[in-house]
This record gives C-alpha cells, sequence and structure tokens, in this order.
C-alpha cells in the first residue's frame, strides 16, 4: 500500500497577527487539528488526494477563523472578493476562480472549472453564474463578511497597506501515489476592487503534478505571481533533484529579494511533506509518520 501524506495551513504573517488571544489560538489549533483528522480517515478509506483537498479547504472556507469562505478580508471598499485554485497531479489537471464574491465555497467551483470546462480561469459574475449553474451554492456577499473583518478594514484604509493576508490551503498524496493541493482566500486587507493574487494563478501559488510535488503557499500574491513561486519549487525538485525543503527555501528566497514575504506548505512524490516559511510564522499541520497531526503556528515550534 503506498504512503499516504496530507498536509493543511491556515496562512503566514508577521507578529502582530500571529498575536492570538488564548482561546483564539487555541480554536486555529482545535480547527486544524479536525482538518487533518478528517484528511487522514478520508486517505485511509481510499480517498482521492483531490478530493481530500477540497474537502478540507471547503471547512477552512465555511471557518470565519480564517481568511477564506466566510471571514474573507475586504476591498478597500468593504467588499468580498475571492479567489481559488485546485490542481490534480494526474496530468496537471487545474482550475480556478477569480473575483467572486457570491460563492460560499470557491474552491468547490474551481474543481468545477476544472472538470466542466476546458478552460483554466473563470472570473467574476461570470464565474459565479457557471459555478452555481453547475450546483455550487450561492450566498448573500453580506454573510461572508465578520465583524473582525469590519474593524480589520478600519485600520487599513490605504490602497496596498494590508498585511500578507491569511489564506488557506492543502497538500494531499493518496494511496495510489497521486498528489493534489488546493489554495483559497480572500485577498489582502484594503485591496483595491479587481485585484487577483497568486491564489488564483495556477504555477505561483499553487501547483499539484505526480511526477514532483504539490503546493499550496500563502503570501504576498504580488511577489509569488512574479516569481512563479510554485512552480519555481516544481522546477528545483525536477530539473536539480533539488530536496523538497531546500526547494521550498529557495523559492521563497526569490520572494524575499523581491522585499516579500511569505511560506508554503508542500509533499513530494514520495509523500515527504515540507512547511517553509519567511514570515514570523505560519499557521501549519500535518499528519506525522506514525498518523498523528501536528500543528504549529510560530516560528520557534
Amino acid at each position: 500500500m503506498s504512503r499516504i501524506a496530507f498536509a493543511v495551513h491556515g496562512g503566514a504573517g508577521p507578529l502582530r497577527r500571529l498575536r492570538l488571544a488564548p482561546d483564539e489560538e487555541a480554536a486555529i489549533r482545535r480547527a486544524i487539528v479536525a482538518r487533518l483528522e478528517a484528511g487522514r480517515a478520508a486517505l485511509e478509506a481510499g480517498a482521492s488526494a483531490l478530493d481530500a483537498v477540497e474537502q478540507a479547504v471547503v471547512a477552512l472556507e465555511d471557518d470565519p477563523l480564517f481568511n477564506a469562505g466566510r471571514g474573507s478580508a475586504l476591498t478597500i471598499d468593504g467588499h468580498v472578493e475571492m479567489d481559488a485554485t485546485i490542481a490534480d497531479g494526474r496530468g496537471r489537471a487545474t482550475g480556478a476562480v477569480a473575483c467572486v464574491s457570491r460563492l460560499a465555497n470557491p474552491v468547490a467551483a474551481a474543481r468545477l472549472v476544472m472538470e466542466r470546462t476546458p478552460h483554466v480561469l473563470l472570473v467574476g459574475e461570470a464565474a459565479e453564474r457557471f459555478a452555481v449553474a453547475h450546483g455550487a451554492r450561492s450566498v448573500d456577499p453580506a454573510s461572508l463578511v465578520t465583524e473582525a473583518r469590519r474593524r480589520e478594514l478600519a485600520r487599513l484604509r490605504e490602497p496596498g497597506s494590508g498585511d500578507a493576508a491569511g489564506t488557506v490551503g492543502a497538500v494531499a498524496r493518496d494511496k495510489d501515489g497521486h498528489l493534489a493541493a488546493a489554495t483559497s482566500t480572500g485577498g489582502m486587507a484594503g485591496q483595491l476592487r479587481g485585484r487577483v493574487g497568486d491564489s488564483a494563478v495556477f504555477g505561483a501559488g499553487t501547483w499539484a503534478d505526480d511526477a514532483t510535488c504539490a503546493v499550496s503557499g500563502t503570501g504576498h500574491g504580488e511577489a509569488f505571481i512574479r516569481c512563479a513561486l510554485a512552480h519555481e519549487i516544481d522546477a528545483l525538485v525536477r530539473h536539480r533533484a533539488m530536496p523538497l525543503s531546500a526547494a521550498c527555501d529557495a523559492a521563497l528566497a526569490r520572494v524575499a529579494e523581491l522585499g516579500s514575504k511569505g511560506g508554503c506548505i508542500a509533499l513530494d512524490r514520495e509523500g515527504n511533506a515540507a512547511a517553509r516559511f519567511n514570515t514570523a510564522g505560519m499557521v501549519r499541520g500535518w499528519v506525522d509518520a506514525a498518523g498523528r497531526p501536528v500543528v504549529a503556528i510560530t516560528a520557534d515550534e
């Protein structure tokens, strides 16, 4: 039986975003453990890597603790605009949506794009209409806004002044050795309307290829796009036979050269995991070799 592997993240960021109240930190840790346990159980029962990452990200989108789905960051004028990508390592298939505001689970819409269209990316109202026509859940955009995000926006009323806002993601390897990745975000607090970050760009914030690795990133999307971060990790593994953790560090170093920060989780073709970042911390978790969930937030964990 092939080795299963599973990891998730809930965003990277500076110290001020990681100084959580004890009850909030505990809730975040419980949420990550729940996703790890559910993903492990699904994979052990024979679920595909693709199903496992979609299910994990859907659950994180539904949790207002994270910047995706309900709980998304707000644009400069107080709206929600979400991006998501899903990727299947079998044949490097991928689908994405961007600038959507009326979908409960953008990652599920991204999978519909991948499986039911010849395209890779749909945006805005057209993406919403397509997804709803194929069974995606539509919601009132106001239901995605939390009071915590309103307070955050009040502090960040200048375009571009937001943090490298959190993103959620998952990577998996199933019993058949297939890899998959999914990433979803509400973007950066205070971003301009219509801004699209790396979470909707295959090769920037998300990657999956059975021959090499699966990657889900979180950080400054513009820098991740300029560095093609997820593809850079794949290229270092593929062409230089670099170990996965070293490849993640090298790709993040290119992001740092642009004056930006972030992190990623990744799995290689054998199921070895990496969780690397150059921020003060990253909400992250993985299933260890004994099948136990491991959760960490700060850099010293």
